[in-house]
């Protein structure tokens, strides 16, 4: 026979197992799409450090350096040349070109901001290692590039190169440093020139270095297949970070964030209502997918680059739709078309 008692503590246990399985229920439907196991597949990320190598030298050195410096670090010292306009570092005047670089009083006085800024390097390495780790898993068999730091004269943020992967650490001195405005750097462009942006750099990067537009042979050159294009590098950088925040993937802040969420079935119709998705224009493209501090076919409120998130959106319900389609097979895919049917996009 139950007691009252009984029948109570009976109520509030089966009470108890169906709020469990509602919890458990609303993780599972909260589970994180991109994040998979990468606890197996190792990557050892050092990251060589040329602007210490190089401003550390005696001027009267450098010259007699330049063999170790092409030994150490190889194919990115070349690429590094070309970024600050020195040549080839074969030929016989690059020594005298770096010993002009290296004793210039701003690259001097940046490298001093840089190397307090960056002591060390050891969670850009943490984190990066990571990243490639999702790398592997989607891309077995793939190299890991080796990963380098230099100071640029504020020339490029990220260098990219076959198996080489470069950091410009003046381009990420944060958005108040003093030599942004002088050098008439955007606020919308250096409010994103912060440490936290770098790894999330890197990665899209070395996404775009790995698939170029040009080279993915797609058959027309619109602003749909732009948009997708850049939305499969953000899909690809979202997989490779996947508890990283939007807003760092995007390089939006948090209203961009919130406006784009907000408003991201009207800027959609926008571009069906204006016959604008298979518009060839460059002009028009640029305006949808460049740096802008807002994108203007929306509104002010909008971020630059609106649209590149909606050719994000559209890729992550093409692959949440097709299940059995490979990262590799989408960063490949040339048929945007085909993409844009089978994702049955239809925001709300």
């Amino acid at each position: 026979m139950t007691t009252g008692k009984n029948y109570i503590m009976e109520k509030r246990f089966v009470t108890f197992l169906l709020l469990l399985l509602i919890g458990i229920s609303m993780t599972s439907c909260k589970k994180n799409h991109y994040k998979v196991n990468t606890s197996s597949i190792k990557v050892n990320i050092e990251i060589k450090r040329l602007e210490k190598d190089l401003f550390s030298l005696n001027p009267n050195e450098v010259i007699s350096k330049v063999p170790y410096l092409k030994q150490k670090y190889k194919g990115f010292l070349q690429l590094f040349s070309y970024v600050i306009n020195t040549g080839s570092i074969d030929d016989s005047s690059f020594g005298d070109f770096l010993v002009r670089f290296c004793t210039d009083k701003q690259n001097n006085d940046v490298y001093i901001l840089t190397a307090k800024k960056y002591p060390d390097v050891k969670l850009i390495e943490t984190e990066l290692q990571d990243a490639f780790r999702h790398y592997l898993y989607y891309f077995a068999g793939r190299k890991v590039p080796g990963v380098f730091t230099c100071i640029t004269g504020f020339n490029n943020s990220i260098i990219t190169g076959d198996s080489a992967l470069g950091i410009s650490l003046d381009r990420y001195l944060g958005a108040d440093c003093e030599y942004y405005p002088m050098l008439d750097i955007y606020k919308y462009i250096a409010v994103k020139m912060t440490p936290e942006n770098i790894v999330p750099d890197c990665i899209y990067g070395w996404g775009a270095s790995e698939w170029e537009f040009s080279s993915n042979k797609y058959k027309a050159d619109n602003v749909i297949t732009e948009i997708i294009h850049y939305g499969k590098l953000k899909y690809f950088e979202k997989c490779m970070l996947p508890i990283t925040p939007d807003e760092l993937i995007f390089g939006f802040n948090s209203d961009h964030m919130k406006f784009c969420r907000n408003n991201e079935s009207q800027m959609w119709q926008y571009l069906i209502e204006h016959d604008m998705l298979f518009n060839t224009d460059q002009f028009t493209i640029r305006k949808l997918t460049g740096e802008a501090p807002f994108t203007n076919f929306f509104t002010n409120e909008s971020p630059g680059r609106a649209a590149v998130w909606l050719g994000f959106r559209i890729v992550e319900s093409y692959m949440m739709k097709n299940p059995g389609v490979k990262l590799e097979d989408l960063m490949n895919d040339a048929d945007t078309q085909g993409i844009l049917e089978k994702a049955k996009y239809s925001p709300q």
